[in-house]
């Protein structure tokens, strides 16, 4: 490790230098419960729920997907509806029988999440750190977002995927691949091209470019004067790889605690520190949480501080998870006994389309939390490299049913290199939910074919989820030009006296046929004065 810089152990507060030293700090969580009998209680609390649970997920989980349906003859039909006739009532049965246990282990399951701690913290002392970072030099760090559902099996189904086991070990793999892509170019991160003299679409100004080399043609000689014609739309970035220099992963709906644990084992192999089963169950202010928040996190830089708070006004059916913020403080470095370090939130917001409200509600929050979490981790003389917000936040730029939320403060501090302003993204930005009844079909059923089939107009227009009214209902007289949803996002707020600028952003087809969502990158150039 290079001089000056910081390697922590899993602490709220560390360093080597002793100008970087922090009053007594407390170790982050690395098990659920502080105490082996708490601990003891909670497992035999679970058995206690299994076999209700197992009865509902595999009750749910009959339901067939897309894929699953057209996979079946028409005797496959017909074995189908027999094994459904006698696997549906068995199960039901067996659910009904295992009431009264799973109610036992309810009540102690209950009391025990009070004490239970909020996430849980993995160092992986064998993964290679990130090298650190000398602040007279720039330095590009990359963000990745992405929605996974991996919910219970049973659950998942309802989005049209199921099968989370097998999901979560090839969406770690694809996360995680076994060796680079010596063809790679930019490590999976394209560049927008652009639409002005200022950046990305005209809004943000970088030293990048894309160069597009034309054929010399003579000029034809014209009596008339020629109409010029219309700029083509620019391509969409889109790419099949993820990049292989990300610095941090944000994860959304990571609810399966047997998938949460899939992820930590292979992404530790390269990203030292990991944040997963974010949020507690339980009974929070008169209501029941029965998930956890979702949210996932992986950093290739040592965690000095982690929080999370949970949204209290979750409704409907999101009130049965524990959404919330999770914010995170990592260290880049250090300078002349100064700190160079990040922040970085991940969040995930009310879902059903005509709860804007909630979710303006939810962004009020979350900005206060995020002011209040740096305030609280500032020591004099930091120096904040890059201020990170990312997340699936539930509504588009595009929609009339989003106004709303489209106009929030939350957009006048970060930005969103994907948007002009209100109800208006950049003309290379495209959506990232997809039409789940959809996403098995042969164009968009592998990487490739996806990135090529969303790469034109008309597949975007089958293929991705298209702009809704405040009922939830589709929008059949939007105006257009017609792009898709966009509900994952990638935000950042510049920090002074470093100068931040957009080097890259990318939508991902790496886990077709295994999410209703395309993951997002952003690559941020950051460095030291004015460009």
């Amino acid at each position: 490790m290079a001089p000056g810089a910081v390697e922590c152990e899993g602490v709220s507060g560390c360093g080597g230098d002793p100008a970087l030293s922090a009053p007594p700090a407390m170790r982050l969580p690395e098990s659920p419960f502080r105490s082996p009998a708490l601990a003891a209680l909670d497992a035999v609390a679970r058995a206690l729920l299994a076999p209700g649970f197992w009865a509902l997920n595999r009750l749910l989980d009959l339901r067939p997907t897309t894929a699953e349906r057209r996979r079946r003859s028409p005797c496959g039909w017909c074995r189908g509806c027999a094994a459904w006739a006698l696997a549906g009532p068995a199960l039901a049965v067996l659910l009904l029988l295992s009431l009264p246990v799973a109610a036992l282990g309810l009540l102690l399951w209950l009391p025990l999440q009070a004490a239970r701690s909020p996430f849980l913290y993995q160092h992986t002392a064998a993964a290679p750190p990130a090298e650190p970072w000398d602040l007279r030099q720039p330095r590009t760090f990359t963000f990745l977002s992405a929605n996974l559902c991996l919910l219970p099996s049973g659950l998942a189904k309802f989005s049209n995927l199921g099968q989370t086991p097998q999901r979560a070990a090839d969406i770690a793999r694809r996360l995680v691949p076994a060796a680079p892509d010596p063809d790679s170019d930019r490590a999976g991160l394209m560049e927008p091209r652009h639409r002005g003299a200022n950046g990305y679409g005209g809004t943000l100004r970088t030293e990048r470019s894309v160069a597009l080399e034309m054929p010399e043609v003579e000029a034809p000689v014209m009596e008339t004067p020629m109409t010029e014609p219309p700029e083509p739309e620019p391509e969409p970035p889109l790419s099949e790889r993820f990049p292989l220099d990300a610095d941090v992963l944000c994860l959304q709906e990571v609810f399966d605690a047997a998938a949460a644990a899939c992820l930590r084992r292979r992404l530790g192999r390269v990203f030292p520190h990991v944040i997963s089963e974010v949020g507690t169950g339980g009974l929070r202010r008169g209501r029941l949480r029965l998930l956890g928040s979702g949210l996932f996190l992986a950093s290739r830089f040592p965690v000095l501080a982690a929080a999370f708070r949970s949204f209290p006004n979750g409704a409907r059916e999101d009130a049965m998870a524990d959404k919330g913020l999770l914010m995170v403080q990592v260290q880049l470095g250090s300078a002349r006994h100064r700190r160079i370090v990040g922040y970085i939130g991940c969040t995930h917001l009310q879902a059903p389309a005509g709860d804007g409200a909630v979710r303006d509600a939810q962004l009020t929050l979350a900005l206060r939390w995020l002011q209040q979490f740096q305030q609280e981790q500032e020591r004099s003389g930091d120096v904040v490299a890059f201020d990170v917000l990312c997340g699936d936040l539930n509504f588009d730029n595009c929609s009339r049913g989003d106004q709303l939320n489209q106009r929030h403060q939350l957009f006048e501090l970060y930005q969103d290199p994907c948007r002009q302003g209100p109800g208006q993204d950049e003309p290379w930005a495209i959506g990232t939910l997809l039409n789940y009844l959809e996403i098995y079909e042969e164009p968009v059923s592998t990487p490739e074919k996806m990135k090529r089939t969303l790469s034109s107009p008309g597949g975007r227009c089958r293929f991705l989820a298209g702009p809704i009214l405040a009922s939830g209902l589709p929008d059949t007289a939007f105006p257009g030009p017609w792009r898709g949803r966009r509900l994952d996002y990638v935000m950042f707020r510049p920090r002074p006296p470093l100068h931040t600028d957009v080097a890259a952003v990318s939508f991902i087809t790496r886990l077709a046929t295994c999410s209703d969502h395309l993951p997002v990158a952003l690559s941020l150039h950051v460095g030291p004065g004015a460009p």
